[in-house]
């Protein structure tokens, strides 16, 4: 794909939807942290019923803390991973609270040695809590970039790579939460709406569905 047609793609994403968010809830940069820990092999719709329960009773790294590992367990016990995961959020909370004084961090470094935050968790907390033009790359946004031609790659750092060299930089705070979306409600994994998709005269994917498929 050439660097004519991506502009394109990412401007009319930006025509349908000029300031994309996350779908996950949050009020806070902690709030988002937790979140995102969360969210690993579970859908944002599930996250946000958990912290639903959890943010009204505990959403600061010492109300965590202070709750303690079984508690919070049974609060986010729906949840995929659920054990390990409320293992690495008290880790983490006691981190924050021993080390950055109860606040997230906005460097790369120090939220990768956080317990639970990977590189594309430090990614979407840089990107969507501090604006900074980073490129997560999920399941929706590996497979949409390697369909639709945008990036092809074989594992998410080679996706991320590509994209931040080949994105313009005027779109490239807002081009992961424009992919997620894309990925979530159109460019499904099994059965793409191609009649529905905005993109689609620009998209490269050479099987497109049609209507009444």
């Amino acid at each position: 794909m050439n660097k004519e047609k991506r502009k394109q793609i990412f401007h009319r994403f930006q025509q349908q939807n000029p300031k994309p968010t996350t779908e996950l809830e949050f009020q806070s940069t902690f709030e988002l942290l937790i979140a995102v820990i969360l969210s690993a092999q579970a859908t944002d719709v599930s996250v946000n019923k958990v912290t639903e329960k959890l943010y009204p009773i505990a959403n600061t790294p010492q109300a965590i803390s202070a709750l303690g590992l079984l508690q919070l367990k049974e609060i986010i016990k729906s949840i995929g991973l659920f054990n390990s995961k409320a293992e690495n959020i008290i880790k983490t909370c006691d981190i924050l609270l021993q080390e950055f004084d109860g606040q997230v961090p906005n460097s790369r470094e120090a939220l990768e040695k956080l317990p639970g935050v990977g590189r594309k968790t430090a990614n979407v907390v840089l990107n969507t809590a501090f604006d900074e033009p980073t490129l997560p790359v999920d399941t929706h946004v590996f497979r949409v970039a390697n369909r639709t031609g945008l990036a092809k790659g074989k594992t998410p750092l080679e996706i991320e790579k590509k994209l931040l060299k080949w994105i313009d930089k005027d779109y490239l705070v807002n081009a992961h939460h424009w992919l997620v979306l894309h990925g979530r409600y159109v460019c499904l994994a099994r059965k793409p709406k191609c009649p529905d998709c905005l993109i689609a005269d620009l998209c490269e994917y050479k099987q497109k569905t049609v209507s009444g498929q």
